[in-house]
């Protein structure tokens, strides 16, 4: 088995792609151990000490290192955890683990313009930052104002706020006159 590795804008986060799927849909971000119960993939990644974050895309694993750590120490003991999962034959998931890469739900007076809020993101913005180890999806909206969670790779990102506010919010603007501001939420 042969895992590349590829960096993300966030130097403190790697992304891994073991050529195989990782999740058949969805996403499933693990922004602590303690938050990887459901994941043996997760589990197996987090007993690497310095790991502090692991997000499961599509076909890649994303990882994020403690700031006291360097990746020359880290990335051969990360590759083992991956290898050594996908050569067990276990699932990325548990039966019932919280597959997620949905949308917060919005009804409302504004549930028209919440739906071409969601288009946007799932068309233009989210397979960009898929690109980069992340995934960002909406939280909320509120009086023009969106509301976004990033994920993995995005998530402390240090171009996190210029993605947001020259990226997404720009294009959203452009195509929904409503929306005034984008936000992140923890």
């Amino acid at each position: 088995m042969f895992i590349q590795t590829e960096t993300t804008p966030n130097p403190a986060t790697l992304k891994f792609l073991p050529g195989e799927t990782v999740l058949g849909s969805g996403t499933a971000d693990f922004p602590s151990a303690e938050a990887a119960s459901a994941s043996p993939l997760a589990r197996r990644i987090f007993a690497v000490d310095g790991v502090v974050g692991v997000f499961l895309g599509r076909d890649f694993v994303t990882v994020t290192k403690a700031d006291s750590v360097q990746w020359d120490h880290l990335k051969p003991s990360v590759l083992g955890a991956i290898m050594e999962h996908f050569q067990s034959g276990a699932p990325a998931l548990d039966q019932g683990g919280a597959e997620a890469g949905g949308h917060a739900a919005h009804d409302g007076p504004d549930a028209d313009i919440v739906v071409q809020i969601k288009e946007l993101l799932d068309t233009r913005v989210r397979p960009a930052v898929a690109q980069d180890g992340g995934d960002i999806t909406f939280h909320g909206f509120d009086r023009g104002i969106v509301y976004l969670h990033m994920q993995g790779a995005c998530a402390g990102c240090p171009s996190s706020t210029l993605t947001l506010k020259m990226g997404i919010e720009n294009l959203l603007r452009h195509y929904i006159p409503e929306v005034v501001e984008v936000r992140p939420v923890a």
